[in-house]
């Protein structure tokens, strides 16, 4: 097929899709990604990674809406980040925020994170990775005594305590491995 007939093609394709559910302002990117990312965006970003990483595992903001990191990176929540003191630099959260927000569950197009947006649409914004709908019920068959009385797990918000490849943007079933029981298999 020439150049051309591809380029109206495409066009046409676009306008056809502008009035549906494919309005959204990464149109393009979407189209020309044929094989979406299965996972999460990984964490890219150093001052991201060095600030949130510091004190806990540093999520990828694919794991939220755009709502709850709206909610969560603010000096004023900072100032009380779940009974901690996480005040940054203006800039430095300006930086943060930003990159959160262009990479939250519900700007991406990989495929977990997509999950993600639709489980939180239409409800109060999450403010814990843990109460999303969504990785509540990809989680629910775990026992107890493997998560919280896991000395070596505590709770849920260790996504990397058994997600072998969470730096990575993957929490595939296949990449588990939970601390303390070896042959659990879901």
């Amino acid at each position: 097929m020439r150049f051309k007939t591809k380029a109206a093609l495409l066009l046409a394709s676009l306008w056809l899709l502008s009035g549906t559910v494919w309005a959204e302002e990464n149109l393009l990117e979407a189209i020309l990604t044929p094989l979406r990312q299965k996972e999460v965006h990984p964490v890219d970003n150093a001052q991201y990674k060095e600030e949130c990483g510091s004190c806990h595992f540093a999520y990828p903001p694919g794991l939220l809406p755009g709502k709850s990191w709206e909610k969560l990176l603010n000096d004023q929540a900072l100032s009380d980040h779940f009974g901690e003191n996480a005040q940054l630099d203006k800039d430095v959260l300006a930086n943060i925020h930003d990159y959160a927000m262009a990479n939250a569950a519900d700007k991406s197009y990989y495929k977990r994170a997509r999950k993600i947006a639709l489980a939180t649409e239409g409800v109060e914004a999450p403010l814990r990775i843990t109460e999303v709908r969504y990785i509540k019920r990809k989680h629910h068959e775990i026992p107890d005594k493997m998560i919280k009385g896991n000395k070596d797990v505590k709770s849920l918000s260790y996504c990397d305590a058994c997600h072998t490849q969470a730096n990575k943007g993957v929490f595939d079933a296949d990449t588990v491995r939970i601390p303390n029981f070896p042959d659990w298999d879901d």
